[in-house]
């Protein structure tokens, strides 16, 4: 197979994000366009910097279709947990409806450091948790004692309100006290 070249690989990359409903990995995107995952990963860089709504999630590159974009709504909640309880509390969020977009923490050095997670349901959180636990990493939350805040999305007010509601009940939720 010929290796593709430059801008003709990007736009062959770009019309495969757009046309699939499911992440691809990077390693997906190199065998289809015969480049090094390396290549892949600086291509998502130069697309993402042309404002194309590309993200890195856990599984893989995802094309944000505007229609998807539109319908959902989005909330930032301050969370606290064990690392033990990650699993818990991301099933809590996707068993009520909702996607877990991201994890953000405030380093006391870098400032906030965002990871993208964009799981939204079951498979996806168990696909995640593995991936932590094969490659034996630390969730940024075990770098401010459990604290941590998560972009939510669902497809209403409602949801939100509770995924809110089941995570106070959990004690995931950061409260004023």
């Amino acid at each position: 197979m010929k290796k593709m070249l430059g801008e003709e690989r990007r736009l062959q990359l770009l019309a495969q994000l757009k046309k699939s409903k499911a992440p691809i990995t990077g390693t997906d995107l190199a065998k289809f366009a015969n480049v090094s995952r390396q290549v892949i990963v600086n291509d998502m860089t130069l697309l993402k910097a042309r404002n194309e709504p590309i993200i890195a999630t856990s599984q893989g590159y995802l094309y944000m279709h505007q229609e998807q974009l539109q319908q959902t709504v989005e909330r930032t909640l301050p969370c606290i947990h064990s690392s033990e309880q990650t699993e818990d509390e991301l099933m809590t969020i996707v068993d009520c409806g909702g996607t877990v977009k991201n994890v953000i923490v405030e380093h006391p050095i870098y400032g906030e450091l965002t990871a993208s997670i964009m799981v939204s349901n079951r498979h996806e959180v168990k696909q995640f948790i593995e991936r932590v636990n094969a490659t034996q990493a630390n969730y940024l939350s075990a770098l401010t004692g459990g604290i941590h805040l998560h972009v939510i999305t669902a497809p209403s007010v409602e949801v939100l309100t509770l995924i809110e509601q089941a995570l106070q009940k959990k004690g995931y939720l950061v409260t004023d006290q």
